[in-house]
């Protein structure tokens, strides 16, 4: 498939070749599941560990219980098998695993809300651009939530900060606006998330980075603008509308 430079104006995109893409960055190098029996102070001493040697912890994910299984995503250059074994000779833990982290099996994530029907067509478009750039060696999933109401837009909105791995933001729906709107402003400004909305009623498409009438348009695009193996400007588009 041929990529055109100027598929959407104002974009300056091209697909990387293959020996490009040695620049692309590493997510975390290393995931370590945890099986042990919860208690106060173990995710403290978890960490001290890993601090011991020389690695910093990129997320937790942690499923609470009275048997409890903590994930944790680790960068750096270490000795994989001395750090679990390190790992197993803290109280109340039973069983250590090193596998893959998650961000290198799933990678970056295109975050898509809003009515059902608009997400569907977003995602279409999102999965099928992911698909183009994953077998490039990207890794870039897209996860959805169809939404009602401005409130739980809006808490969602926000909570996409908080989102491990997500680097975009799609709104899609028909009428957007209110405390919606500066949940995506406060997204933009204290993350650095950029938003794509659908062309809507409402104050939303105003807060948005850009605006996208076709939502497999905006899916494509949201992909395009977070993907390594592509080069697109947001900042270049910003404030227009497609």
């Amino acid at each position: 498939m041929a990529y055109s430079t100027n598929a959407f104006p104002g974009s300056n995109w091209q697909c990387l070749s293959s020996e490009e893409r040695c620049s692309i960055p590493h997510m975390p190098q290393l995931g370590i599941s945890v099986l042990a029996t919860d208690r106060p102070g173990l995710l403290r001493d978890l960490a001290g560990c890993v601090a011991d040697f020389g690695a910093n912890i990129e997320a937790v994910h942690h499923d609470p219980g009275v048997r409890t299984e903590i994930h944790l995503e680790i960068d750096g250059n270490i000795d994989a098998k001395a750090l679990s074994a390190r790992l197993s000779e803290v109280a109340s833990v039973d069983r250590v695993e090193v596998t893959e982290s998650a961000g290198a099996i799933f990678g970056k994530r295109v975050i898509v809300m809003g009515g059902g029907a608009q997400v569907a067509q977003v995602v279409l478009g999102a999965v099928s651009e992911a698909d183009r750039h994953n077998i490039r060696g990207e890794r870039i999933s897209v996860d959805t939530i169809p939404l009602v109401g401005e409130a739980r837009l809006a808490h969602a909105v926000r909570a996409v900060g908080r989102l491990p791995r997500a680097k975009i933001l799609v709104l899609a729906g028909s009428l957007m606006g209110g405390d919606i709107a500066h949940a995506v402003r406060e997204l933009r400004e204290q993350y650095g998330i950029p938003v794509i909305s659908l062309a809507m009623a409402g104050s939303v498409p105003d807060a948005a980075d850009f605006v996208v009438s076709d939502p497999v348009q905006a899916g494509t695009m949201a992909v395009m603008a977070i993907a390594d193996t592509a080069q697109f400007s947001i900042d270049r588009i910003r404030g227009q509308r497609f």
